[in-house]
């Protein structure tokens, strides 16, 4: 017997389950997404470094508890200060687009 392959891509989900780009509830969603996905990548190079929330802070004059609400996105984050974390706390370098 053979199935078919009912495997779809992210954005075929999201256009299924939220509407195109441009609708209310899309923009919501991206939005969502674009802000989990900046706390998950500086918790995944934190962890990557063998970092703890802790070691991150101190490097980067901050606090464990900021640094926890940052990769929870429970707490906006100024560019200025994105830019210490990464660069002056992991050793990495912020790269910013903006596509139009």
């Amino acid at each position: 017997m053979q199935t078919k392959n009912k495997t779809i891509t992210l954005e075929q989900f999201k256009e299924k389950h939220y509407g195109k780009r441009g609708t209310a509830k899309r923009e919501k969603l991206e939005l969502g997404y674009n802000e989990f996905k900046l706390g998950a990548m500086i918790h995944d190079a934190r962890l990557e470094k063998g970092m703890t929330q802790e070691e991150l802070a101190d490097k980067c004059g901050t606090n464990k508890a900021y640094i926890s609400r940052v990769e929870n996105n429970i707490k906006d984050v100024r560019i200025s200060t994105l830019q210490k974390i990464i660069e002056v706390g992991l050793g990495g370098r912020l790269n910013l687009s903006i596509t139009l």
